[in-house]
């Protein structure tokens, strides 16, 4: 049910999602899955959650098994290109770039608030992956992590938009090109 639910919400957004289309989509009944959420809210905060745990497993936790500091980054950076419009992709793309766009404005409450809790595990994760490469002696002692993950993901949300949105055949290109030069001036 979350996995079609976290494919509608790629193409869709999350305020699209409802338990009726859900049912039709799954082909259960709308009281059987109203009896399981309870709520839409309900349904939007458990996608959320399953959608974090599938890119955690399907880029996360692939990326740290790759060597410290500049493989393991690499390896992120290059499953999340993947995540975004290649073999682990959802229908609609980055679900998180999807959703981002829709609750930018939106008021705290419940679902913002486990959003942005998943969305800045990713981004610590970017923080933190180059931080170990600070301390393997890889990238220089006074780079900032933090800063780094900004720049990433912002290469990142710009391939995103050039390959979805305005079909750059180049987008995968540039966006390596950009990585490159953040490593590069990264470097000791």
């Amino acid at each position: 049910m979350l996995d079609v639910a976290a494919a509608q919400v790629s193409v869709i957004g999350l305020s699209g999602l409802s338990i009726g289309l859900l049912a039709e989509r799954t082909r259960l009944s709308k009281s059987g899955l109203f009896s399981h959420f309870k709520s839409k809210e309900q349904l939007q905060l458990d996608v959320i959650d399953w959608t974090a745990e599938l890119f955690a497993e399907r880029v996360v936790r692939p990326a740290l098994k790759a060597p410290r500091g500049e493989a393991r980054l690499r390896a992120l950076f290059d499953r999340k290109l993947r995540w975004d419009s290649g073999d682990l992709a959802l229908p609609g793309g980055c679900f998180f770039y999807s959703v981002s766009a829709e609750l930018d404005d939106a008021p705290p409450g419940p679902v913002r608030d486990r959003f942005l809790q998943a969305y800045r595990d990713y981004i610590d994760a970017i923080a933190t992956i180059f931080r170990t490469g600070i301390t393997e002696g890889q990238f220089r002692p006074d780079a900032d992590p933090e800063q780094y993950a900004f720049d990433i993901q912002g290469v990142l949300m710009a391939f995103h938009h050039a390959s979805r949105l305005l079909g750059d055949d180049r987008a995968e290109a540039r966006a390596r090109a950009a990585f490159e030069a953040l490593l590069d001036a990264a470097r000791i």
